[in-house]
């Protein structure tokens, strides 16, 4: 933390002379190119995050000029207004430096035309260069790190205000991920497990499936630097996972993220559909924006409601219903990373997306051997079992799912700890087994 706080001192101070700099040219009415702006800069591998950033990812002085005045408002907010206020003691505009006044900030923020001022002054042919920072192929759009926020149609680009990502300021500040919260901003929760794979039991092919998405995750960046094939192939793996509530869908997603290390995000389908159209899309670019470069495995729960099956157009409604799956089609083959969907039943998702699955994984109720695995593998350790309790009998005679069967023994596990005794009851899980069967509306 002192190399990151030394760091940022150092930047803050050449930024500082940069721009005073830049204003004293502008006062004199000089021109001066970027190198006599900057003139000292110096990065060291001192250990800073800011300047591991600049080398790994060879940033140009006006790259590294742009990130800084997008990240010095989090530090100081008075930092532009202060140096302006040498050369206007009285105040009054200065639309050449293009700052605007945020929504709670009181000071000025950075806009593009900020930017471009400090940058180039009033150089035409350095200006038009310089936009480029701000272009979709640059890495710092591409990475999700800074960018302009869009603004009025007919105003002009550069004068939207420059935003740094809030993930980046925390690791430029404080060297530390944060994960993003869950909002109507990012309509999607992280997922996770304290399972293991042990706890996970599956029929040998579905297993086998599982497999496979393990091989890709573990082999695909290998496969991408093939000369041939990375000209072929997407880097993206769409997977569908199929079957009845309860048979370990959504616990295999998690133990998928736990194995590799990789950060699980479920979208909630809830704040994503919406009535109005249009607003569908623009709340699930939100998601894919933000995990594009984020290297998360991202998903679909309940997936028929937003990957449902394209209906005949009758009405302007189902043409607009349409279009939201035909932008999901190609955002979905878009995604870099592991995307998978999950649905009751596979025939209730529109055709175009299934072909374009890497993996089509059934999970289906487990069989009576699999289900006396789950009943042993969810039995309490601080408890006893009665010894009238036969499990594989019960396994044979009932069909429940693995949830199923851990709801009921969480349910005889509560009552042996009321009784005071300690001891689950074979009737207890029997009545455990008629209430998970009224819930699906079965009787026994």
């Amino acid at each position: 933390m002192s190399n990151n706080h030394s760091n940022l001192l150092y930047s803050m101070q050449l930024l500082q002379q940069g721009i005073h700099n830049r204003l004293s040219a502008h006062f004199k009415k000089e021109e001066k190119e970027l190198n006599e702006i900057f003139s000292s800069v110096k990065i060291e591998e001192d250990g800073s995050v800011l300047n591991d950033f600049i080398i790994k990812n060879k940033l140009t002085i006006e790259e590294y000029c742009t990130l800084l005045i997008a990240l010095v408002p989090h530090v100081q907010p008075s930092f532009f207004e202060n140096i302006i206020h040498e050369f206007l003691p009285q105040g009054g505009d200065f639309a050449e430096f293009g700052a605007v006044k945020g929504a709670n900030q009181r000071s000025i923020l950075p806009t593009g035309e900020t930017v471009l001022f400090i940058l180039a002054g009033s150089s035409m042919p350095q200006r038009l260069q310089f936009q480029q920072l701000f272009g979709p192929d640059h890495f710092f759009y591409k990475q999700n790190i800074l960018w302009l926020e869009h603004v009025k149609e007919g105003e002009p680009v550069m004068s939207g205000k420059l935003l740094l990502s809030t993930e980046w300021v925390d690791k430029f500040l404080f060297n530390k991920e944060t994960a993003p919260k869950f909002s109507p901003g990012f309509p999607a929760k992280k997922l996770t497990s304290q399972m293991m794979w042990d706890d996970l039991i599956l029929p040998p092919q579905t297993k086998e499936e599982i497999d496979h998405i393990k091989i890709w995750l573990s082999h695909n960046q290998d496969l991408l630097k093939d000369k041939n094939l990375s000209r072929k192939i997407k880097p993206g793996y769409r997977a569908l996972f199929y079957g009845p509530p309860g048979t370990g869908k959504t616990l295999t997603v998690s133990l998928l993220g736990k194995e590799f290390n990789k950060e699980v995000y479920r979208v909630d389908l809830s704040q994503v559909v919406s009535k109005y159209i249009g607003e569908t899309e623009k709340n699930l670019e939100k998601v894919f924006s933000k995990a594009e470069n984020k290297d998360w495995i991202l998903f679909f729960d309940e997936a028929d409601a937003l990957f449902g099956k394209r209906t005949n157009v009758s009405s302007s409604h189902d043409r607009f219903a349409n279009q939201e799956v035909s932008y999901l089609l190609q955002r979905v083959e878009d995604f870099p990373g592991l995307l998978i969907l999950a649905s009751n039943f596979k025939s209730n998702l529109d055709k175009a997306f299934t072909r374009r699955f890497h993996a089509m994984v059934h999970f289906p109720m487990p069989n009576a051997n699999e289900r006396l695995l789950i009943w042993q593998k969810s039995l309490p350790q601080n408890l006893q079992m009665a010894a009238d309790i036969n499990l594989n009998v019960i396994a044979q005679n009932y069909e429940l799912s693995g949830a199923a069967i851990l709801n009921i023994m969480q349910f005889a596990s509560l009552k042996a700890l009321h009784s005071k005794e300690g001891t689950v009851c074979n009737t207890d899980l029997l009545t455990g087994i008629r209430r998970e069967f009224w819930k699906e509306e079965k009787t026994i």
